[in-house]
């Protein structure tokens, strides 16, 4: 069973920066893709970045791009995202998504995705 532990989430204000982790185990694909998706209380679960592995492909939702980015490293097999210039409305929980391959759905949608870790938790104050 494929596992993905997230890290890395806490406090920050407002033009802090911060990384989150995702160790993934037992992802026996050579090709998949992995994804960070946040959910705020009361707001639908959305996605933040999409990388294609083992290429270089990423996406990222409006919303973060050129404040965050999406890498892995393939030694350790975990997925990170840095995030900086955090504003309050990224405040969410955080979580880690991987999938073999889509099956018609795009990149920042939940259903697109079979594996899910626990998420962690990030808070930006003003």
């Amino acid at each position: 069973q494929v596992q993905l532990v997230e890290s890395g989430g806490g406090s920050e204000q407002t033009g802090g920066s911060l990384r989150l982790s995702c160790a993934a185990s037992r992802l026996s694909y050579s090709r998949y893709w992995m994804a960070w998706f946040r959910q705020a209380p009361g707001k639908e679960r959305e996605g933040v970045a999409a990388i294609y592995i083992p290429g270089v492909d990423t996406y990222y939702a409006d919303s973060v791009k050129d404040r965050f980015t999406i890498s892995r490293a393939a030694a350790k097999n975990t997925l990170y995202l840095q995030m900086n210039s955090l504003k309050p409305e990224d405040t969410a929980m955080y979580y880690c998504a991987a999938v073999s391959r889509f099956r018609g759905n795009p990149w920042f949608r939940p259903e697109s995705y079979d594996y899910w870790g626990q998420g962690t938790q990030v808070t930006v104050s003003s």
